[in-house]
């Protein structure tokens, strides 16, 4: 596996490089040695975060971190991703059945089907039009973090969503 490693708002010391290809190389099991995984490291008063993305045949395997110590972050995201590969292997075996980005030995191990998707409940709704901002005091009166709508000026589905930091977030279709 291949390493680009930045950071934002950090020294990259060779030190904190090492930690990173130490710790994300034991994702080696699951990757082929030409995987390349792009890893943002960055530090602001949320505290200090690592972003790791790994690009794989039209999909993104993506995880983020953020805690007080640098180091600490690594480890956490490495175990995420970890998760996540058990979680999405099934889906991600049946989708590239050629085993595309991943490892042989990844491919030939067994999968662990207790994580699959499974959808337990369906819900049917009339999609009011309105605008955004309407649509983001519906989502406050419901205590939901997101809300299905039809714009009313581009007569498109959109989903608003509230985003971590309190402020709201809007999700348009490509035309």
């Amino acid at each position: 596996m291949k390493f680009v490693i930045s950071g934002k708002n950090i020294d990259l010391t060779p030190g904190l490089q090492q930690a990173v290809e130490t710790k994300l190389k034991k994702l080696d099991r699951y990757f082929n040695a030409e995987t390349e995984a792009k890893v943002t490291l960055s530090v602001s008063k949320a505290g200090q975060k690592i972003e790791v993305t790994i690009p794989v045949r039209g999909s993104i395997i993506r995880a983020e971190q953020t805690s007080e110590d640098m180091y600490t972050s690594i480890d956490l995201v490495q175990d995420t991703i970890v998760r996540q590969m058990r979680k999405y292997k099934t889906k991600l075996l049946n989708s590239y059945k050629s085993g595309g980005a991943f490892s042989p030995e990844y491919v030939d191990e067994p999968a662990d089907d207790e994580n699959t998707i499974k959808i337990v409940r369906s819900k049917k709704f009339a999609v009011k039009p309105m605008d955004p901002e309407e649509a983001c005091l519906q989502m406050e009166m419901l205590n939901h973090s997101f809300y299905v709508f039809r714009n009313s000026e581009t007569e498109e589905i959109n989903v608003v969503y509230k985003r971590k930091s309190g402020t709201y977030g809007l999700i348009e279709p490509e035309a």
